[in-house]
């Protein structure tokens, strides 16, 4: 049913109304080609749904037929809808006819011309007698018009030519020849559309109207086809809701025909047209959902209606365009933006047409049989010159239940059969296929798209295009090792097994035989049996046994490719895609080797075929090449020698389920001491290289064939039997490192920990060698690895206690020279930790030994290493007090005054540290009032012990307000007899930066010189010395407060000029009264230009009491008694 299962063209085409211009000579006038074009042309998609033909203007139109009916009381349809019914009134009818004539308003002629163009019109006229066609007239004018109303020569002879025409007003058109020509057009065309809306809009009224003479009992069909008439009608209309209104109605009148065998075929092929309608229209209102329900509405109908059972394939083929249509209308929504889902996209539909063109072969090999006597006529004469859609061409018109010549029957019958077995369907099936994947993929639905591709190979392989059937065969064969799908698996090796044969590939035939004896396929003992023996002639340059179930046609082609070669033919096979026969598994018998041992790998081979196997060379490639030559073993039998009798090279014969293991060693090279060897692949051949050679490679260490599936059972411990190879029991160890020959020396490190921060802490490494032999070039290299780039806090010198400021956190190959046998040398590193906290050391001793392995001298290098984890502590806490000279603790130091500092050191270290020597490192405006030597010198302290030393410093005139005071030097050593041990750690300097602090800038400043003690009743002299600080001459006025204490004599108030630079004296002789702690009398002092400002400081300058003592009994006098 191919012929009747397509739509036809103007079915899928979209309806647009026609137009039909004459009149313009569009071969031999350049101004109507001009006026053509810019109808046709360049149609955007904003211009109106139109169609423009070009007719001469005595065409001929279809004759309109005259006998219409009046009534259909005795009319019987003789089919649904006619085959040249939509091609004519898209193609052949027109909705409008342009009369276009070259006519200007003030043409000399007028009454000539005019007479000429009514004639055509008429002839026009006359040629569309009995349609309902619009015509109208152009005037071609060379100049532009005037505004309407202006030009009175122009209305009046419009209105003549209307007349002479039997035109209306409406319909005459002027189209002047100008540059904006495109306006014009596109303003006719707006006029053209509403004429040929009008005449769609008069002939779908005209179906209607016969809907009163129809009868449900005789006129059946009728229904269906006014109902189609009218909605293709407003589709040319572009009015498609009102036309998929009327399709819906078609189809339901549709659905209540009789159906039977003889009108089967007629009732489904109008059905798709409308279904084909309905869903086309359903997408284009952007309602996928309608359009989805009426297809599965469509289906559910007509899946069963299969009709003549010798045509059964008819059925398959009709739903197989169904689905492929809807298929098609729904990928083409997508493209204009509709969203699909996984689980509802045009895959899905493109599948079950192919599922159906599928069943559409399988019933035509099943029931079709060639013509054995050829009819006299032929039934389908007439196939493609049909009166009506999906009727047979020997019985057009027939509408009865029984068919009128059973014998003509027949022979359709068996014409259609014979017709259908020409056909190659598998070519039908492909593209339905291929599209099916294309969508699936995109959708994401990998097992769908891989199942899809396997029916694809499978129909490639019935065209007879094996190259293809086998590429994309093997494109899905790796998804079905992966999951484990082993009967698919099987049967798709099978027929690729086929596609090599016949297309003479020997690498993909040994590929698939090696996978298809294996354990995991499904193939019978037999069948394995004799895949093997093929196998086994293909590598000793045979032919091998032709494949079950083929054509002997591509048999005979494909001997001649199997032919014996002359030329070697190697290829490869990589196994790790396969699920092979043969399984391989490497290893190195050990994580590390050092340098002066010999480096071991071992190679298990196992075959799970039926028969043994002998292979030709079995080799191991590392990542370093110079090893290779090595790691292989050469089988000197051919590949037919059925023994397993050894041979000076090597025995590769396997039998089948027992593992065979094959040892190989070899020296490594110093310059691969440190790095690692990888077994980068493992190669078994199979074949000889001078004909058919299989190189089948592993990449890395190899390992199953199928990873096995870990339960409980495999968990558990099993009892290893040394003469038995337990295969699962086999570790893959793809790399080992080559390690330094291990040192027999030793490294000791005398050290007394913790360090103490800034000193030299002294590690003494002795080394002795323990070698049977002198060794040479013994070098030590100590690092202190830092977190950070940046970070270098501990500094390294060896033999000498030495740091210049640059830190050096390595020291490399310190030469300690060649040792004897037995020989101990000593090296002294002193380090030096910046910040406390803990650090790793690591010391390292190279040096160079030759060794005897199997009477070869082999060079080594060999280190030791030894590292510590030392802890650094900080040897002493260090604060600082400011006071002054009354002992009071001050926040800011006075310009030129003296004051106190008192370093208060506390001793952290949890060894005795003495003390050396102590001073101090200041500022340049900051200067010490005496030089006494150091007040710490000699001091031992213990862990928490204390000491404090003072210091009388003083601040010369600066104009900084804030000064720091320099540095506190201390120089100490850890004591030798406290630590127990008997290593000297050499002294060490460290510097605490003292405080910053504020200057204070005052203008004056008083000294009191007074005794240290005086005694009751005696005279006590005191003196007030002033000085001015400033730089300019001073009023200050000085007030003594009298006292309850004492008695004094001098002035009480005095006001004096005070000049910069000259102190100025006052003396007063106090008599003390009372004895014990007492307040001196208070001196009160005001500055004119600093008013109530300077007594608060002067009263911090001076001291407020002195102690004065009783008489005594003895009559000693104190100071000042005469």
């Amino acid at each position: 049913m191919s012929w009747a299962s397509n739509l036809p063209e103007e079915l899928l085409c979209r309806p647009t109304g026609l137009v039909i211009l004459t009149g313009l000579d569009v071969t031999y006038n350049a101004v109507h080609k001009s006026i053509w074009d810019s109808f046709y042309n360049n149609r955007r998609p904003d211009r109106v749904p139109l169609q423009f033909q070009v007719v001469p203007g005595d065409h001929e139109y279809p004759k309109c037929r005259t006998n219409k009916k009046q009534s259909y009381e005795w009319y019987i349809p003789k089919g649904i809808l006619k085959t040249c019914w939509m091609k004519k009134h898209l193609s052949q009818v027109p909705a409008v006819v342009v009369v276009f004539y070259d006519l200007d308003w003030d043409e000399p002629m007028w009454k000539e011309k005019q007479m000429e163009c009514s004639t055509r019109v008429e002839i026009v006229r006359h040629s569309l007698q009995g349609h309902g066609t619009k015509l109208s007239v152009v005037l071609i004018q060379k100049n532009a018009p005037l505004p309407p109303g202006e030009d009175v020569v122009a209305a009046e002879r419009a209105a003549s030519l209307c007349s002479a025409c039997d035109l209306s007003a409406k319909n005459l058109y002027v189209l002047p020849q100008t540059d904006h020509l495109i306006g014009y057009t596109i303003r006719l065309e707006n006029a053209f559309y509403e004429l040929a809306q009008g005449y769609y809009h008069g002939e779908a009224r005209k179906v209607k109207s016969h809907k009163d003479f129809l009868n449900k009992t005789t006129h059946q069909l009728l229904f269906v086809r006014h109902q189609f008439k009218v909605a293709f009608f407003n589709e040319m209309k572009q009015d498609t809701h009102t036309a998929i209104k009327h399709y819906k109605q078609g189809y339901g009148h549709l659905l209540e025909l009789r159906m039977h065998d003889s009108n089967i075929l007629e009732i489904k092929t109008i059905a798709g047209y409308i279904n084909y309608k309905i869903c086309r229209l359903s997408f284009q209102h952007n309602a996928p959902l309608d359009g989805i329900a009426q297809f599965r509405k469509h289906i559910d109908f007509f899946k069963s209606k299969t009709g003549i059972a010798d045509l059964a394939f008819e059925h398959s083929a009709w739903m197989s365009k169904q689905f492929q249509v809807f298929g098609d209308l729904f990928d083409e929504a997508i493209k204009l933006g509709l969203t699909a889902i996984q689980t509802q996209h045009p895959g899905f539909y493109y599948q079950q047409a192919a599922n159906h063109a599928i069943a559409r072969k399988q019933l035509c090999q099943g029931s079709c049989k060639p013509l054995s006597d050829k009819p006299s006529t032929d039934p389908l004469e007439h196939l493609k010159a049909l009166d009506y859609y999906g009727q047979r061409p020997w019985r057009q018109g027939h509408q009865s239940i029984d068919p009128p010549d059973i014998q003509k029957e027949k022979e359709g019958i068996a014409a259609l059969q014979a017709d259908e077995l020409k056909e190659d369907h598998s070519w039908l099936i492909i593209p339905l296929l291929n599209s099916a994947v294309a969508q699936f993929k995109k959708y994401k639905s990998l097992r769908m798209k891989r199942f899809l591709m396997v029916q694809m190979g499978q129909e490639y392989f019935h065209a007879k295009d094996y190259q293809r059937a086998l590429m994309l065969l093997s494109k899905v064969t790796w998804d079905y090792r992966g999951e484990r799908w082993w009967p698919l698996l099987t049967s798709i090796l099978t027929t690729s097994l086929k596609c090599a044969y016949l297309t003479g590939k020997v690498q993909d035939y040994v590929i698939n035989c090696v996978e298809l004896i294996g354990p995991y396929t499904t193939c019978s003992a037999e069948e394995k049996t004799r895949i093997q023996m093929n196998l086994l002639r293909v590598m000793s340059n045979d032919a091998p046994e032709i494949e079950t179930g083929l054509d002997p046609a591509c048999v005979e082609n494909a001997k001649q490719l199997w032919a014996p070669v002359s030329e070697p033919c190697v290829f490869n096979v990589e196994m790790q895609n396969i699920v092979p026969c043969v399984e391989c598994k490497a290893r190195f018998t050990s994580a590390a080797v050092a340098a002066d041992q010999e480096v071991e790998v071992e190679v298990y081979l196992r075959v799970r075929c039926p028969f043994p196997v002998r292979f030709s060379k079995v080799s191991v490639s590392l990542n370093n090449p110079m090893y290779n030559q090595y790691l292989e073993v050469i089988d000197g039998h051919g590949i037919s020698a059925a023994s397993e009798s050894e041979s000076k090279e090597g025995n590769l014969y396997l039998v089948p389920g027992t593992p065979k293991c094959y040892k190989f060693s070899f020296l490594p090279v110093q310059e691969d001491v440190g790095s690692q060897l990888e077994i980068t692949g493992v190669c078994v051949v199979m074949g000889s290289e001078t004909a058919r050679c299989a190189v089948m490679t592993w990449v890395g260490a190899g390992g199953d064939a199928v990873t096995p599936i870990q339960t409980a059972l495999t968990l558990l411990p099993k009892k290893q039997n040394k003469n038995f190879i337990d295969w699962d029991q086999i570790e893959i160890d793809p790399s080992t490192k080559i390690v330094s020959r291990p040192a027999l020396l030793d490294i000791t490190l005398n050290h007394e920990a913790p360090s103490l921060q800034n000193e030299f802490y002294l590690i003494q490494v002795t080394v002795r060698n323990n070698e049977e032999v002198t060794i040479d070039n013994v070098v030590l290299s100590v690092v202190v690895p830092e977190k950070e780039e940046n970070d270098k806090s501990t500094h390294l010198s060896v033999d000498q206690a030495e740091f210049d400021g640059i830190v050096i956190n390595q020291l490399s190959f310190i030469d300690v020279g060649s040792m004897e046998k037995g020989e101990t040398r000593n090296k002294s590193i002193f380090v030096k930790c910046l910040q406390t906290g803990s650090k790793y050391i690591t010391f390292q001793v190279e040096y160079n030994i030759n060794v005897v392995i199997n009477g070869h001298t082999i060079p080594c290098a060999c280190s030791k290493t030894e590292s510590i984890n030392l802890s650094t502590v900080s040897a002493f806490e260090v604060s600082v007090k400011l006071m002054n000279m009354k002992f009071e603790t001050i926040e800011a130091i006075q310009a030129e005054e003296p004051f106190i500092m008192m370093p208060e050191i506390k001793c952290t270290s949890p060894w005795a540290v003495d003390i050396q020597d102590s001073d101090l490192q200041l500022t340049s405006c900051i200067e010490k009032t005496d030089n006494s030597p150091s007040q710490l010198n000699g001091v031992c302290l213990k862990k928490s012990e204390c000491a404090a030393e003072c210091f009388c410093l003083t601040s010369l005139n600066t104009a900084v307000t804030s000064v720091s005071l320099g540095s506190f030097v201390l120089h100490w050593k850890r004591r030798m007899d406290q630590t127990g041990g008997n290593l000297d750690h050499p002294s060490v300097t460290t510097l605490f930066t003292l405080p910053t602090v504020n200057i204070e800038h005052i203008p004056i400043s008083v000294e009191l010189k007074l005794p240290a003690y005086g005694n009751m009743k005696c005279l006590l002299p005191v003196r007030y010395v002033i000085h001015n600080r400033t730089g300019y001459p001073q009023e200050v006025e000085v007030n003594m407060e009298p006292s309850d204490s004492f008695m004094f004599s001098g002035n009480k108030q005095i006001h004096f000029r005070l000049l910069p630079g000259k102190p100025y004296e006052m003396t007063y002789n106090l008599f003390p009264l009372i004895a014990g702690h007492v307040a001196l009398p208070k001196m009160h002092l005001n500055m004119q230009r600093y008013p109530g400002t300077m007594d608060p400081i002067i009263q911090k300058m001076l001291p407020s009491h002195v102690f004065i003592k009783p008489l005594g009994k003895s009559g000693k006098s104190g100071p000042g008694e005469k």
